[in-house]
């Protein structure tokens, strides 16, 4: 049950345009807004949640915290993103009156005391949040263990007047917090026995309140979609695939990849996914008793079909189904021995642990350290120990032990043996996961992969190794004007899987992409293509946009023409802005009938949305445009509506950050300087938003929120302030098109002439990098997802609408909702009419009315120590 919270009401100084007054969800990230089988990876959840509040603080109930005292600390091993959320928590922490104490080297500094406990500063803070690592150190300790030491631990607390901690770690230093927490009221009885404390100390700190935040790149903790550092970790991993991968690709070579997660195959899987590896090893899923055949047999085919490299991912805990270790060197003599494969062992180790965090953890280390203090402020004695999670969308608080217990039973289940209970524990996120790698890696390709189309039966779901049953049609023409029947299935067919719903025929499916490029248009583009060959239809890769379709640019595509674009950059296909209206739509409707398309899958941005309601609005006149079609957003702006996460905006994102930290570092030898940055997004301020609360940034101009002379005056003077009381640089973010007279150059100079004798500024414009590189781990999931549940949607929608008609078998559809927009919105995906997102959107700006992520702005203000209104997004749940 979802309870709303609390509401911290400060002044603001803006007034926000299209601010949703309802509730409305904010980040959802970097993964897992999943729901039943409509689920993403937990990654996707996000950045975070939802902003739900109901209720006011009065300014008066604000100095609750006056006198109070909060000590936060690392423990357990370090993950990026644990600075973010430490001076989320300092800062918000003082900006509404507490205390607050760094206790360094985790719980030994608390045992210890004296100089292990310092009173934190705002400034103290400045110039961490893109730190890898934590900067006040964590530590194992014994001494915690016993009851002597934390008897030590509580007389060094109560001292300092501090009565709340939050505490960054695993489930081991949680389970210590909260027994701490259990055994508080003893240990104060005892000291003040002692003489150790003084009677009116011992009042004034009679109670522990405590709240958690989950750090550990494992992702192993139930009760959170994401935990901090994991995003970051993942980033590490695919950097390294990608290296290898060239390499291997140049030498014929195959990789066994061994990742961390003894206990938790999480990274692993997610990294599979991501690279499109052949062959996965994880503690939950321990392959067949006869996988090295199996194995041996899949590297073969694939390399028979042509490929010049093999990739096998193994966490660390990997295990058989009896519960013995699989190691990476077995793995390799087996693939060396049996095949003659040049293998190779790679073991990444604690590189995954390092480098600065990605845009993902800052900002969820921000939201959820932010949320901690307020969890804090309404804290009363009886409060139980809570954990600030991330449930698909949404920040929540979740019983402590609620989550320590849920954790445990995996362990438990693994031990028995119990793998599918094991994987179900894990959650929705994980399980649909697993079965969607299994569907797009665990397949035989064709044995002449110039055939196409591939077809599959459908069951219900895929041996270990894949070996489904492949088979062609006869027509192997580069056109198909009548759907070709699916030829009958024997009942020895071995394993195949279901993806979608079976029909008797085989039709066309043309994929196109529309408007600028993105990272993760290829990674959609080879998921379509798969799913659609695995539910027994013809992909037709259509270049260009509208306007290859125009002039007949169209290919059929067979399983091995995608392979290696899950990580690839820009688009293979080309992208073009063209919409149909603009060609003509009886030329565009020729097409459709020429290659007879059955449905349309659409991956692109805002012109992508406008393409199809153009077609969809058009059906009356064109009976072509009868069929089912999908937009599949994919712009690093996220403008589109529909959707609160677009294709493209974390590897964008990730972009900018990177390039401001190199801006930021540029001037580590001159004292005091502003750097104005100005960054793309058209009129959405999104990219700006979000980079300043990763970059730590001073203040984000946008469209969305209405700024003049007055603001731009304010926020001089407030960097002066800043850089007398010791912070040395400064970061402005401009969006592009956030004000036509207050243009970047105009608030430069500005800058420059009114930070004279304080500071020294400098502008940047950041142009189409932001649009480059490889795509994110959450983008390529993200695509190979939504291109996956956009497949089976036209299947069951050509399944439904198909027909006889002169000889012809051709599907029919006019219903609103055969033309959507595949959505991710709070915990689930969605496909939305275009038609009904038509009254949502604001074509003459080319944003949605509603923009979720406006209430992330006021944050960034506090974070940055301004004064803003904040509505805390925690809600209390009991997890799944």
């Amino acid at each position: 049950m979802l309870t709303p919270t609390l509401r911290l009401t400060l002044p603001s100084r803006a007034n926000v345009q299209g601010c949703p007054s309802a509730k409305s969800s904010p980040l959802s990230r970097h993964f897992a807004a999943q729901e039943s089988d409509q689920d993403l990876p937990k990654m996707a959840s996000a950045v975070l949640g939802d902003l739900s509040s109901t209720s006011a603080l009065a300014a008066g109930n604000l100095r609750q915290a006056q006198g109070k005292s909060i000590g936060v600390f690392t423990s357990g091993g370090d993950s990026q993103g644990m600075n973010a959320a430490v001076r989320a928590v300092v800062r918000m922490g003082i900006h509404v009156g507490f205390r607050v104490y760094y206790i360094h080297e985790g719980y030994q500094g608390m045992v210890d005391g004296a100089d292990n406990i310092k009173e934190a500063t705002w400034t103290s803070v400045s110039g961490i949040i893109q730190q890898g690592g934590t900067v006040i150190g964590s530590a194992r300790c014994q001494d915690f263990r016993e009851r002597a030491g934390r008897l030590k631990a509580a007389a060094n607390l109560v001292k300092l007047g501090i009565s709340n901690l939050v505490v960054i770690g695993g489930d081991g230093s949680l389970t210590g917090a909260n027994c701490f927490r259990q055994e508080w009221a003893g240990l104060l009885e005892e000291l003040e026995k002692k003489g150790e404390i003084t009677a009116e100390q011992s009042k004034n700190c009679s109670h522990l309140n405590i709240v958690g935040m989950v750090g550990s790149i494992d992702n192993d903790f139930c009760g959170t979609d994401m935990t901090i550092g994991c995003d970051t970790a993942l980033h590490r991993i695919m950097e390294s695939v990608d290296a290898i991968t060239t390499t291997a690709q140049s030498h014929q070579r195959t990789f066994v990849m061994e990742v961390m997660g003894r206990h938790c195959g999480y990274l692993a899987l997610v990294t599979a996914l991501a690279c499109g590896a052949d062959w996965l090893f994880i503690p939950e899923w321990p392959p067949e008793a006869d996988w090295e055949d199996h194995m041996c047999r899949r590297l073969s085919e694939l390399r028979t079909a042509g490929s010049r490299l093999g990739i096998v991912i193994m966490a660390e805990g990997a295990i058989d189904q009896k519960g013995s270790a699989i190691t990476s060197n077995r793995v390799k003599e087996i693939i060396s021995t049996r095949l003659g494969h040049d293998t190779r062992v790679t073991v990444l180790g604690h590189v995954q642990r390092g480098g600065n965090p990605s845009a993902f953890d800052r900002v969820l280390g921000c939201r959820m350290g932010a949320e901690a203090v307020l969890a804090l402020l309404e804290a009363k004695p009886d409060t139980p120990a809570c954990v600030v999670s991330l449930d698909g969308n949404q920040a929540v608080r979740v019983n402590l032990m609620e989550c320590v217990e849920r954790t445990q039973q995996v362990a438990a289940a693994m031990k028995k043996g119990n793998f599918e209970n094991c994987v179900s524990l894990r959650g929705r996120s994980f399980r649909n996961n697993l079965e969607i790698y299994k569907i797009l890696s665990h397949v035989k390709p064709p044995n002449n992969p110039q055939q196409s189309p591939v077809v599959v039966r459908q069951l219900s779901r895929c041996s270990v190794d894949g070996a489904a049953n492949m088979f062609s049609p006869s027509s192997t023409s580069n056109r198909c004007p009548v759907p070709a029947k699916r030829p009958r299935w024997s009942a020895d067919d071995n394993n195949p899987l279901k993806t979608g719903f079976e029909c008797e025929h085989v039709f066309n499916i043309g994929i196109m992409n529309v408007g600028a490029p993105a990272a993760g248009m290829n990674a959609a583009v080879r998921s379509a293509v798969r799913t659609a060959i695995l539910n027994g239809h013809q992909p037709y890769a259509i270049y260009e946009g509208f306007e290859g379709l125009a002039e007949g640019r169209l290919k059929k595509l067979n399983w091995m023409d995608v392979g290696g674009w899950v990580g690839s950059g820009g688009a293979k296909l080309g992208a073009k802005r063209t919409q149909p209206a603009k060609l003509g739509l009886p030329q565009i409707a020729s097409k459709f009938k020429e290659f007879n398309l059955s449905a349309l899958i659409i991956i692109g941005g805002f012109e992508a949305y406008d393409s199809v309601l153009q077609l969809a609005e058009a059906r009356p006149q064109y009976k072509e445009f009868c069929i089912p079609m999908v937009v599949i957003p994919c712009t690093i702006s996220n403008n589109v509506p529909g959707t609160e996460f677009s294709l493209g905006t974390d590897t964008a994102l990730n972009a900018i950050t990177d390039i401001c930290d190199r801006i930021k570092q540029s001037a580590s030898g001159t004292k005091r300087r502003v750097f104005v940055v100005e960054t793309m997004g058209g009129y959405c301020g999104y990219l700006a938003t979000l980079a300043g609360l990763a970059g730590g940034a001073d203040a984000a101009y946008i469209f969305e929120e209405r700024f003049g002379m007055r603001d731009l005056q304010t926020d001089v003077e407030h960097l002066a302030k800043k850089m007398v009381e010791g912070v040395e640089r400064g970061l402005i973010l401009r969006n592009e098109k956030c004000n036509e007279n207050y243009t970047t150059d105009f608030i430069y100079q500005l800058y420059c002439e009114e930070g004279k004798g304080i500071f020294s500024a400098r502008k940047n414009v950041l142009g189409h990098m932001q649009q480059g590189g490889c795509p994110s781990p959450f983008d390529r999931n993200l695509g190979t997802k939504l291109a996956a549940k956009s497949v089976a949607f036209l299947a069951e929608k050509m399944h439904n609408n198909y027909k006889e008609e002169g000889g012809r078998v051709v599907v029919e559809c006019n219903e609103e909702d055969t033309a959507c927009l595949i959505g991710l919105n709070r915990r689930t995906v969605q496909f939305s009419p275009v038609t009904h997102i038509k009254s949502q959107t604001d074509f003459q700006h080319r944003l949605p009315r509603e923009q979720w992520w406006l209430k992330l702005r006021p944050l960034l203000r506090i974070l940055a120590k301004h004064e803003s209104v904040y509505e805390v997004e925690g809600t209390e749940a009991s997890i799944e």
